[in-house]
């Protein structure tokens, strides 16, 4: 009797051959029972024909509707994206349109800011120029006039009159004349110059721009007229001593 493959031997590991024979043995099982179970005069076709599947049916209109559908996104999103990118370009064109007028706005505003300070610059020296040019008789007109302008850029009132008047009474008209008699005198301060001022007199409402010197006509007589504006309004004003 041949040996039992299924019986539990010395050995409990099964070699390849004794796999593949346990699978045939199992198979023919199968089968066997199988073909039992078929009752008497059924057909015996096997069970492929009735497992085949049935047709799929497809249709291109479904396909066509999608390749649409698909194309019509995309057309949509190239659409949408050229219209960002001609806002972009829109906005960029204003932009760059904007810069450019406040560009031209400053530059037209440095401009006139230049040309005004050039206009400026230019009546200054005009000025300047034209001071420089004019020139004094060295006399006593000449001496009134000369005081008269500096003290017109100073803004002390006085009339040529007014200082005539009073430089003829005081000294005669002469700008090295001194008095030593009078109560300045005799306290040591004389009065000197033109208009007879004594030394702290003159130190005190001296005009920038004309001498230090007392006896100077021009520094004196300005000097002067400065004190009598400001104690009398003007030196016309002063019709005395003062």
């Amino acid at each position: 009797m041949p040996k039992n493959i299924f019986s539990r031997g010395p050995s409990r590991n099964l070699t390849r051959h004794h796999k593949i024979a346990m699978a045939g043995v199992a198979t023919l099982g199968a089968a066997a029972i199988g073909f039992s179970a078929v009752p008497s005069g059924a057909s015996t076709k096997t069970t492929t024909e009735a497992a085949q599947s049935a047709p799929v049916a497809f249709s291109n209109q479904q396909i066509k509707d999608v390749k649409a559908s698909v194309t019509d996104q995309m057309a949509g999103a190239s659409l949408k994206a050229e219209q960002i990118e001609a806002k972009k370009k829109a906005d960029a064109a204003a932009a760059a349109k904007k810069k450019a007028a406040a560009e031209a706005a400053k530059k037209k505003a440095e401009a006139a800011r230049e040309a005004k300070e050039a206009a400026s610059r230019d009546a200054k020296r005009a000025e300047a120029k034209k001071a420089a040019a004019k020139t004094y008789p060295n006399n006593l007109d000449g001496w009134i006039r000369e005081s008269l302008d500096i003290l017109k850029k100073h803004d002390i009132p006085a009339s040529y009159d007014g200082i005539h008047r009073n430089i003829i009474r005081e000294s005669s008209g002469d700008p090295k004349a001194i008095n030593n008699w009078d109560i300045n005198a005799i306290n040591g301060i004389p009065s000197k110059g033109l208009l007879q001022v004594i030394p702290p007199t003159f130190k005190t409402w001296h005009v920038a721009g004309t001498s230090w010197d007392i006896y100077d006509p021009v520094a004196n007589i300005t000097a002067a007229c400065n004190y009598a504006a400001d104690k009398y309004g003007s030196m016309d004003n002063v019709d005395s001593a003062y």
